[in-house]
């Protein structure tokens, strides 16, 4: 089964054909966003005017962080409730787009920081609309939120059909100020969402051709988008790609690849995407045996082997060392091995198999 129950527009002048829907929406929204991305990507000087022309009010939050926290999702709730807004749009990559959602949820079921993982709590939300800045969550097409609880130093994610994006804005000239670091970091967070498309026990085939074309885009146009930030037509393939992963993911879930990075984005700061790509390597290999059908499907549609692949992928600074000792990474164990994601990865690995993987990216202290 495919369920999207996202209304997606896609291309330049994205924002503008999608006019009328946001107007059937509300009448006051909220806008979700980090500090700068919204104003740098172009997105606001598009979006404002247009929520002016269909005399759509709205209020600005511009307080998500990378990483957003459970804390920054209630001050969120309470500006939307304040500012009695009746829908929001969230700007930006994966951070500002999975806090919209919680907000969403928040707001409508009145929740507190420590219910928000709470299912049994979730009896509706307020519609929202994603615009992504980056190519790398997928966010905009998916119902899931990923946040941090500050407190418990803990990244967990959840998910409900209910905070679905009502629209999907998807414009790729709003990626081409991204950086070099960035636009790496999202394309490889895509991928592994790609990745994940096969690796999941939820997988499904019929999402096949859309996650083999997405991994082949982002092999054909990522070097490219890095050595030219602005070429529009790499960026709409990297785009693209992005979007079929959160498709992919969005009917199978992350599996291990993900919850092996979260521990380190929360310890030591490494973006989420680059976090993923450390173990892109060892987990594949770690799996194959289990996925020879669904591997050679994918090598074969791309014409190359495995180690081509991985060729391919050495060719980017993504096999990052933390200085984390043995008792950090053990400490981590039975987080990693009890998460939801792990739990639908095509083989659980044993704790001594799973500190093998972790200590792929150990390096000295300096």
């Amino acid at each position: 089964m495919i369920f999207l129950p996202t209304r997606i527009y896609f291309g330049a002048g994205a924002l503008v054909e999608a006019g009328d829907q946001l107007a059937q929406l509300g009448s006051r929204a909220l806008i979700v966003c980090g500090k700068s991305s919204a104003h740098e990507s172009g997105v606001m000087a598009e979006l404002l005017p247009l929520l002016d022309k269909k005399e759509i009010k709205h209020s600005v939050y511009a307080g998500i962080s990378e990483n957003p926290s459970t804390d920054q999702v209630i001050r969120g709730k309470e500006q939307y409730i304040a500012e009695s807004c009746d829908f929001i749009i969230g700007i930006g990559g994966g951070s500002p787009l999975d806090a919209a959602k919680a907000i969403s949820l928040a707001s409508a079921n009145d929740l507190r920081e420590d219910q928000l993982y709470d299912a049994s709590l979730r009896q509706k939300a307020y519609p929202i609309v994603a615009i992504p800045t980056t190519h790398g969550t997928g966010s905009e097409v998916t119902q899931y939120s990923v946040l941090t609880d500050l407190s418990a130093k803990k990244k967990a994610g959840f998910g409900s059909d209910l905070i679905f994006p009502k629209i999907a804005i998807i414009d790729p000239r709003y990626t081409t100020s991204l950086n070099p670091k960035v636009s790496l970091n999202t394309s490889i967070d895509a991928l592994s969402h790609l990745l994940e498309g096969i690796y999941s026990t939820q997988r499904n085939p019929l999402l096949y051709p859309m996650i083999f074309r997405g991994i082949k885009l982002i092999m054909d146009y990522l070097s490219l988008c890095l050595k030219e930030p602005e070429h529009l037509p790499a960026r709409e393939a990297l785009a693209l790609a992005s979007m079929y992963g959160g498709i992919a993911i969005a009917h199978t879930s992350t599996t291990l690849q993900h919850s092996i990075g979260y521990p380190f984005t929360t310890e030591f700061g490494v973006p989420h995407g680059l976090a993923n790509g450390m173990f892109m390597e060892p987990i594949m290999r770690f799996y194959a045996p289990m996925l020879k059908d669904e591997l050679a499907a994918l090598f074969g549609f791309l014409d190359c082997s495995m180690q081509d692949f991985w060729d391919w992928l050495d060719e980017f600074p993504i096999k990052v060392k933390v200085p984390a000792d043995d008792a950090v990474l053990n400490s981590w164990i039975p987080q990693i091995l009890s998460a939801r994601n792990t739990a639908i990865s095509p083989v659980q690995p044993s704790e001594r198999e799973l500190l093998a993987i972790l200590k792929t990216a150990q390096g000295d202290r300096t």
